[in-house]
């Protein structure tokens, strides 16, 4: 029964958009609602939880930006589409006031697609803490715990606890980091996810099977294991955009700022002018302050308003690969805190497969980052110590570099002693500037950052922050074994290259997937895939579906086959050979059953890029292409 009510609401919200139906745009709460943060947090709970809401189609997101005037200007205007920016626009827009937010390439485009895919508390930060007496790297701890926690509830079904090994080659190691990761565990307290323990050498193989237990003329004397969470980044970036949509945030993809608009009376910033890459157009929104969450770029931005601006970004870079799954087991990750340069190097399993790499290295600031030959073969090398099967360069699917925005310390000598803590600043009137932190922190990070906005603009929210409270789209009511009613319901439905249509069993690796990736919304991917034909797979040995490129153009502003490849998918990150195969000739062909199969009109182009961006064809050198 509780099926066929979900499925009735399905149907009806598809029934509204087609025929026009309403659609959220500006934060609404009810008189009864405003005042109280409790009551608010359930009114856009029952919003962000309704399956008959879809998210503004994009047309209307830019409509609302271009109605913003100087007599009716939003109350913020966020510049920066990434885990920062989208959790900006989301905080206020709860909060009840008029938001929109702009980012010039796709969302999660940029450094929050390119994570190390962990959540974590910061242990090393507890290592310096300790050892220098220093009381604000606690606190970053305290802090990151607190977060961590907030994170994995908030979008449980992107995020999960994993275990962590930590190999110890003599029994000073193992005391080490035995008492080290007890104080972690008692200073996570109430935030613990699991109780770290040490393990046996032949423990520990039979858990991690690839594990050496000799290395260097050492043997292996046992592992200390510890928990932190794991993500999928860009799906928890695009979960926030699309959240903040139907909280009634105007969020808008492919839209750069060139320009700020100024009041000629105290040169203060009231607006911006902003270009669509898709159409050409520009226009002009005005807000009553802007806030800067553009990340590495955040520099930038700064000097559009004051070329005279002091750079407050030292980028660091951190370059990961993907190797096939026999690697590493399924819920294991193995981590090294220090190789024979200092730095840590981890291996993770991840969306069926492992990332591997490395922590911070000096970079400069680029639009495509872009992993070294020599920094892939040092975490080939770095691994290699470690295990006991033959490291090939040959074995890497996928590489790419994503650029940390670490806030300047002018007495820091590297990058490694830089705090992750973020900086939140004023110093052009109208333009607030976040930066620095992690991923782990943003939603603290978006908190900090709206107050300050409303300090500077005097605004006038009608309740307190409730981020740490509200469950990202797709997260209110999933379970674990949510998967279980997609393959017991649900029918891949599939056309044969003769045309002919081809009943296929919703097996478990896709129900799974659709479940992990959507949430309860998977179900939606789930009837597209049965009712319209669409349940292929997109690429051998992998669980994406053809229906799912249907449902993100419609529902989650994937406006190119490089958005849906590279950050509704995550393929073109787990596999450039199957990502390459699956460009021409599978989304080609969705394409044009997209345009006129649908509704409305949706434009799955790739759009304009710089000329120096690389072409779509992924490399298993290079990154793939934001």
């Amino acid at each position: 029964m509780a099926t066929a009510t979900r499925l009735g609401k399905i149907a009806v919200a598809a029934v509204a958009t087609a025929a026009g139906g309403s659609i959220l745009l500006q934060p609404s709460l009810a008189s009864n609602d405003r005042g109280t943060s409790g009551h608010a947090l359930e009114s856009y709970r029952n919003k962000i939880n309704d399956l008959t809401a879809v998210v503004p189609p994009r047309s209307v997101q830019e409509s609302a930006l271009i109605g913003a005037s100087p007599v009716n200007p939003l109350d913020i205007l966020v510049v920066g589409g990434g885990a920062t920016g989208c959790g900006v626009a989301l905080d206020a827009v709860t909060r009840g006031l008029r938001v929109g937010l702009v980012e010039r390439e796709d969302f999660s485009s940029g450094t929050s697609s390119r994570s190390t895919k962990l959540i974590h508390g910061g242990v090393r930060y507890l290592e310096k803490a300790v050892f220098n007496l220093d009381y604000k790297q606690l606190k970053l701890v305290f802090h990151a715990l607190e977060e961590r926690k907030q994170f994995i509830e908030n979008a449980p079904h992107l995020c999960h606890a994993l275990p962590c090994m930590t190999p110890c080659f003599d029994w000073f190691e193992v005391i080490y980091y035995w008492i080290g990761l007890k104080m972690y565990d008692l200073v996570a307290g109430s935030r613990l996810l699991h109780l770290s323990r040490y393990y046996s050498a032949q423990e520990s193989v039979e858990l991690f099977p690839t594990l050496a237990r000799n290395g260097q003329g050492r043997s292996l004397k046992g592992t200390v294991v510890y928990y932190d969470g794991q993500m999928n980044d860009s799906r928890v970036n695009v979960g926030l955009a699309c959240t903040a949509a139907l909280a009634g945030a105007a969020v808008l993809n492919y839209a750069e700022v060139v320009g700020f608009l100024k009041d000629e009376g105290n040169d203060r910033i009231i607006g911006a002018t902003i270009r669509d890459k898709l159409s050409g157009r520009e226009f002009d929104t005005y807000a009553k302050v802007i806030v800067n969450a553009a990340g590495p770029f955040c520099d930038s931005v700064r000097k559009m308003a004051d070329k005279e601006a002091v750079s407050m970004i030292c980028p660091s870079s951190g370059v990961h690969v993907v190797l096939p799954d026999y690697y590493s087991p399924e819920g294991m990750g193995l981590i090294v805190p220090k190789t024979k340069d200092g730095r840590v190097v981890f291996m993770l399993p991840w969306l069926g497969r492992t990332v591997a790499g490395t922590t911070d290295s000096n970079t400069g600031i680029t639009m495509v980052p872009e992993p070294h030959e020599d920094e892939i073969q040092f975490i080939l090398d770095a691994i290699s110590d470690y295990l006991n099967v033959k490291v090939r360069r040959t074995d890497v699917l996928s590489a790419w570099s994503g650029i940390r925005p670490l806030a300047i310390d002018p007495s820091a000598k590297n990058t490694e002693s830089i705090s992750r803590d973020h900086v939140v600043c004023e110093d052009y009137p109208g333009l607030v500037t976040i930066t620095g932190g992690k991923w782990t922190t943003y939603r603290s990070m978006a908190e900090d950052a709206v107050n300050a906005a409303i300090k500077s603009g005097k605004l006038k929210p009608t309740n307190e922050c409730v981020t740490n409270k509200l469950r990202l789209v797709g997260g209110d009511g999933w379970g674990p074994a949510y998967f279980t009613v997609l393959a017991q319901q649900y029918l891949r439905m599939k056309k044969s290259h003769s045309g002919k249509v081809v009943p296929g069993v919703m097996d478990t690796a896709a129900a799974r997937h659709l479940s992990l990736a959507y949430g309860i919304l998977g179900e939606k991917v789930a009837a597209i895939a049965q009712n319209e034909n669409l349940g292929k797979r997109l690429a051998h040995g992998y669980p994406f579906l053809e229906a799912e490129v249907a449902y993100c153009a419609r529902h989650e502003y994937c406006e190119s086959a490089v958005d849906f490849i590279a950050r509704r998918s995550r393929l073109a990150f787990l596999d450039t050979d199957a990502a390459n195969h699956a460009l021409p000739r599978k989304l080609s062909s969705l394409q044009r059953m997209l345009t006129s199969t649908m509704e409305s009109t949706v434009s799955f182009q790739t759009p304009n890029q710089p000329t120096n961006q690389p072409s779509r064809k992924f490399s298993r050198k290079l990154s793939p292409p934001l």
